[in-house]
């Protein structure tokens, strides 16, 4: 995607993201697409409003701010992904870029590739060949429409690479590391002169444990959610738990249901920045989550974890015990916190920090 000598104009990529995260993945590739010459316009659907999409987020992490956002908001997946592929193609039909870029496996990724496979537009599949094989999360099926559909697909681990040619899709498919990784490293280094949270809380780095619920698998059960905070309010570490909007409306929605632990060792804290939460992260104990994320983001910082899932797409992150699901119930959680696990060396199977770079180089030749 060379800019044309002849007429001078640079070729354009339209971005679609819909979440606080897409927006961190999405920064170290919008500044290797600025470095290749590639115009960018951003379009944020607006999928979920996010306690965090303040200008304060923008300013603090020096990511691009959308030039169109959508404004979807919540719905049913249907009515959320038709009102995103309405939006979409008229934002595609306005500024007729050279291609898009997707990441990852939310609505308003399967939505931008729909919308731009109906119109001939080159699609480019960021963290493609990601697979649960659990077809009952709506994620599953976003990640696998989108992949079938992508032109360009840049893969996380060789695994995912493998992943792809299993369902006969090996053109245009690259490995090029985890852009995850990029930011971890780039952000993490920034939030050491930035952020004090772990003094704030007065948390002793290394002593205490970090957790993360948020998925409608575990916050939406209230056997299961209560199962969670039992056993998180037994533990004789400190436990810091920020609370996520789904999670909090649902502990207020069960009432009775849900017990209180005022004596116990958990800490419940409003959500935090990004940066706030790799400074918690690089320097816990273990790190509780059902988050895909945040199970990588201990893996870079080599942090044991414990998944609260019956499956992850992050497999590579369980060699060596480093990533270990766990069943939710609280003796299961209780038994595999007090797990003593002699942990190997890390392999670095999400590349070496430079996958943006790659995109944007692989981009800019295509």
């Amino acid at each position: 995607m060379n800019p044309d000598p002849e007429t001078n104009v640079r070729k354009r990529i339209v971005t679609i993201i819909g979440a606080r995260p897409q927006f961190i993945k999405s920064a170290p590739v919008s500044h290797a697409l600025t470095a290749e010459g590639i115009q960018e316009y951003l379009l944020h659907t607006g999928q979920h409003y996010d306690y965090g999409m303040s200008q304060v987020f923008f300013d603090e992490l020096g990511i691009q701010e959308p030039d169109i956002n959508l404004s979807v908001g919540s719905g049913t997946h249907a009515k959320q992904t038709a009102e995103m592929l309405a939006g979409i193609e008229q934002v595609l039909l306005h500024e007729q870029p050279d291609g898009i870029i997707v990441y990852g496996d939310t609505n308003s990724t399967l939505a931008g590739a729909l919308a731009a496979a109906k119109l001939d537009i080159p699609i480019t599949h960021i963290e493609a060949g990601l697979r649960s094989y659990n077809r009952a999360m709506p994620e599953e099926i976003n990640r696998v429409l989108t992949d079938h559909c992508a032109e360009l697909l840049f893969c996380p681990t060789q695994t995912a690479v493998s992943n792809l040619r299993k369902e006969g899709i090996t053109r245009g498919v690259h490995f090029v590391g985890d852009v995850m990784y990029d930011s971890a490293l780039h952000y993490a280094e920034l939030a050491s002169s930035r952020t004090h949270i772990v003094n704030e809380h007065r948390l002793t780095p290394g002593k205490y444990l970090l957790a993360t619920i948020h998925r409608p698998y575990n916050t939406d059960d209230p056997s299961r959610l209560n199962s969670i905070l039992c056993a998180l309010s037994e533990l004789d570490e400190t436990v810091i738990l920020p609370v996520h909007p789904r999670m909090k409306h649902k502990i207020a929605q069960y009432g009775s249901l849900i017990k209180e632990f005022p004596d116990s060792n958990l800490i419940m804290i409003d959500p935090v920045s990004y940066l706030d939460m790799l400074i918690l992260e690089k320097n816990s104990k273990m790190i509780l989550t059902d988050s895909g994320g945040v199970q990588k983001e201990a893996y870079f910082f080599g942090v044991p974890c414990l998944t609260l899932r019956t499956e992850t797409e992050w497999i590579e992150t369980l060699e060596g015990g480093w990533n270990r699901l766990v069943q939710v119930d609280s003796t299961s959680i209780l038994d595999a916190v007090h797990q003593e696990i002699d942990y190997p060396p890390r392999l670095p199977v999400f590349g070496d920090g430079n996958a943006s770079r790659l995109i944007a180089d692989i981009l800019s030749r295509s």
